[in-house]
């Protein structure tokens, strides 16, 4: 029977009437693939999913195709959101056999769990040939699949083994300079990111080239890391109607998403508009940023200050059928009747053209000009034209809000709820929203209250009031990075004490001394079949340099140089390996906190966090502040502060100058 009732998983629920007999990811169901030796299927995707809903009306709501599963398989359904560390492994499987990932992603494995087959979406006929296939090669020739399994299992482990570096090297940053070389050659120069289709935002990669720009005075990678965010918040990639970003592109101008927003997109993406704000002071950057906010704190926050996952990228259409995108798009004659007098011009700014056309008369809303050229060319005042797309905007969500809403994935995931915070954090450094601060306190008081363990532990998930699966290194990883940020404008020492905690239970359950790096999951839970270290940043910055970035940040703090030495051994191990810098780019800007411009800064005094706001609100990616109003114990801090006068130390290499009043001069030589 199915069993996916008992969860709590909105994806795993979705599946719960299906006619196939699912079990969710755990000991039982293991157990009794190992007890019939049967083989077992690992279907793995996640709620906002367009092609799993797909696969799932095709194949999963087929009683035909739920015979032959239930006949001779053991079936799992796993929600990769929930199973970061079983969906990371068998991608690794279908990747090795068929060079390719994505999601829905199934997998056929031996009772044991290592995997003999696999690939994405299938359609129906295809489904069931493989798997009577398979179930015929299994009965038939064992050992030849088993012989198949362990191969595949070896390559599994290979990919998972890290080559460390035999001598510890100082971190060159020349380095860098020939990988950005070569990684300009794939930038698209017309709509910005890089040149091909289909096109994510990939947040991490804009920190690093914002930064190294500013750093090396490289304009023309300043300008393309510029036209990148504007063609993004240009394209139907970002919701101008409502605000927030969908998930990806499938074009190459960032006109139409995947409709899916999520919420750790979002939260990045922010936080990079916030760094690029501070340099240009763009107000489509603010737009994007206040919009975004809004969107997330209105339609994915719960009432315990935690944010839910992500919202669907179907829902129901004029017909009552779920349809992709179908609460985003309009047609001509809707929009006449909406825009009224204004069409033609609305139509200028938002290309109802063969530019903003999608499929089947829908258009996706997408700007191709500035407003500034639309205004001149009509003969208007940019003002007026802002205001009239700000009333467009309105009375397009009044009208939108009438249709039927995509369905909302309603768990809080412990790492993408830090990662809000994080830019609930940069959103109030850049614009001084105390909103921001305050929801941003919210959200650490759930993380604190909900997912922290008395035990010392974090955990990964909280549905229904309920905290469950023990917590992975992205989750410490990113919690602890939220909580540094908050003392970066609170100045409360506590919230780097929590960091501390956090990080040393990190090192005792996760880090791999062989290695040299952390592992995806504690040492505490039971074991896959084979470790997973998250090394390659993606969509989200690998956990390992995200950790490495927090230790370099905590040494400074606490001047321990245990956490110095784990961050720049894992460093030393990656920067002469990198071949594809997109998927390095964290690690990149870890390495330039090795920089000869990076500093360390301390204000002690009174006026300490009104000096801190000015500093925030500037972009110093170089520089690890740290501050406080009164007597410090907190090593980088100690014996500074002096209760008549603010004073700042300004220190490089571990190296300070002369404690100084002066703002100005200090200002001028933070970079």
């Amino acid at each position: 029977m199915n069993l996916l009732s008992q969860e709590t998983s909105p994806y795993l629920l979705q599946h719960a009437n299906n006619p196939v007999h699912w079990k969710a990811w755990n000991p039982n169901s293991l157990a009794e693939a190992r007890e019939k030796n049967s083989l077992i299927i690992i279907s793995i995707g996640y709620s906002a999913c367009h092609w799993c809903h797909v696969m799932e009306h095709e194949s999963f709501e087929d009683q035909e195709v739920a015979d032959v599963m239930n006949k001779n398989f053991v079936s799992i359904k796993v929600d990769r959101e929930e199973r970061p560390d079983v969906d990371a492994v068998y991608m690794k499987a279908v990747q090795l056999m068929i060079r390719r990932g994505g999601w829905p992603l199934n997998v056929v494995t031996l009772p044991d769990g290592r995997p003999i087959w696999g690939g994405t979406y299938f359609r129906k006929q295809e489904w069931m040939e493989t798997l009577g296939q398979l179930q015929e090669v299994y009965q038939s020739d064992p050992e030849k699949v088993m012989d198949y399994a362990e191969k595949l299992h070896q390559g599994i482990q290979v990919l998972s083994i890290i080559e460390n570096e035999k001598q510890e090297t100082a971190i060159n940053q020349e380095d860098l300079i020939p990988l950005v070389k070569s990684w300009k050659k794939d930038f698209d120069w017309e709509f910005g990111g890089m040149s091909r289709a289909p096109k994510f935002m990939m947040p991490n990669n804009y920190h690093f080239l914002l930064r190294f720009s500013f750093q090396k005075n490289d304009m023309k990678l300043f300008d393309f890391v510029n036209l990148t965010l504007t063609r993004m918040a240009f394209g139907g990639v970002f919701d101008t109607v409502d605000g927030g970003f969908s998930r990806y592109s499938v074009d190459n101008k960032w006109h139409v998403p995947h409709f899916e927003k999520m919420l750790y997109d979002n939260g990045q993406l922010v936080s990079i508009y916030c760094d690029a704000y501070k340099l240009t002071k763009n107000p489509l950057y603010k737009e994007v940023i206040e919009k975004t906010l809004s969107f997330v704190e209105r339609e994915l926050m719960n009432s315990e200050g935690g944010f839910y996952c992500a919202l669907d990228a179907d829902s129901l259409n004029a017909k009552n059928h779920l349809e992709e995108g179908a609460f985003y798009v309009w047609k001509i004659p809707e929009l006449k009747t909406i825009i009224g007098d204004d069409f033609e011009l609305f139509s200028q700014v938002f290309n109802i053209n063969t530019f903003g056309l999608w499929e089947d008369e829908n258009y996706v809303l997408i700007q191709n000009k500035s407003l500034e050229e639309i205004a001149k060319s009509n003969n208007i005042t940019l003002s007026t034209l802002q205001k009239k797309k700000i009333f467009w905007e309105k009375i397009l969500y009044i009208k939108r809000e009438n249709r039927s809403k995509p369905r909302l994935d309603d768990k809080c995931l412990t790492s993408w709820n830090a990662i809000m915070l994080q830019g609930f954090v940069d959103a109030y450094k850049t614009l001084e929203n105390e909103n921001y601060l305050t929801l941003a306190l919210k959200i650490a008081d759930f993380i604190i209250k909900n997912l922290w363990s008395s035990d010392g532990n974090l955990w990964h998930n909280y549905k229904n009031g309920k905290s469950t699966i023990n917590a992975y290194l992205e989750d410490y990883c990113f919690v602890i990075a939220a909580f540094i940020s908050l003392y970066e404008v609170t100045f409360e020492e506590k919230w780097l004490q929590y960091a501390k905690q956090l990080t040393d239970y990190s090192l005792e359950h996760f880090y791999d001394e062989k290695s040299g790096f952390f592992a995806f999951t504690s040492n505490l839970d039971e074991a896959l079949i084979t470790s997973h270290f998250e090394i390659e940043d993606n969509v989200i910055p690998a956990s390992n340099s995200v950790m490495g970035k927090n230790l370099f940040q905590l040494s400074i703090y606490f001047e321990n140089a245990y956490y110095e030495k784990v961050s720049q051994r894992m460093l030393q191990n990656i920067i002469p390996n990198i071949e594809y810098p997109s998927a390095y780019s964290n690690w990149m800007d870890l390495a330039l906190n090795y920089s000869e411009q990076n500093r360390e800064l301390a204000i002690c005094g009174g006026s300490a966090l009104e000096y801190c706001s000015r500093i925030n609100a500037l972009y110093f990616p170089n520089v690890v502040l740290a501050g406080t109003k009164k007597v410090s114990n907190l090593p980088f801090l100690k014996n500074r502060f002096n209760e008549n006068e603010t004073l700042f130390y300004l220190c490089k290499n571990k190296t300070c100058q002369a404690p100084s009043s002066n703002f100005q001069e200090i200002i001028t030589n933070l970079i």
